[in-house]
């Protein structure tokens, strides 16, 4: 993790969607609270096994990492939102809905991300500036 950051955002690295909330998590966090790893690279790999986090390779949830505990789907998301400094932020008391529910909405997204979305041949890169916030 880099030296600011207090949590890690594991990302299918070529999924536009999950590419583009990234992109929206960097602009919104200004204190640099979180790092980034697509689940296909190696740094993703590693952090998944030492977390005991099977592999899919086609990733059904990006996967939050913070303070030593794993947030997978609905949870993973609305705990980032919360960290946000944008209207984001006011989607956490979604939270309180029972995490079934949620999730089933967030594994529907899942399921048809590639296809609304679109798919990348590669994972993105982030820019220099960038780079210090990915593993």
């Amino acid at each position: 993790m880099s030296a600011g950051s207090k949590a890690v955002i594991l990302f299918d690295g070529v999924c536009n969607l999950c590419n583009t909330t990234v992109q929206m998590v960097i602009k919104n966090d200004p204190r640099a609270y979180f790092s980034f790893a697509s689940l296909q690279s190696d740094a993703g790999k590693v952090l998944l096994h030492q977390h005991h986090i099977p592999f899919a390779t086609e990733p059904e949830s990006l996967v939050l990492i913070e303070k030593d505990k794993i947030w997978k789907y609905s949870s993973a998301a609305l705990r980032i939102a919360k960290q946000l400094r944008s209207w984001h932020r006011f989607l956490y008391p979604l939270i309180f809905i029972p995490a079934f529910l949620r999730d089933a909405i967030y594994k529907f997204i899942a399921r048809n991300r590639y296809r609304w979305w679109g798919k990348q041949e590669s994972c993105w890169l982030p820019t220099p500036e960038l780079k210090s916030r990915f593993l």
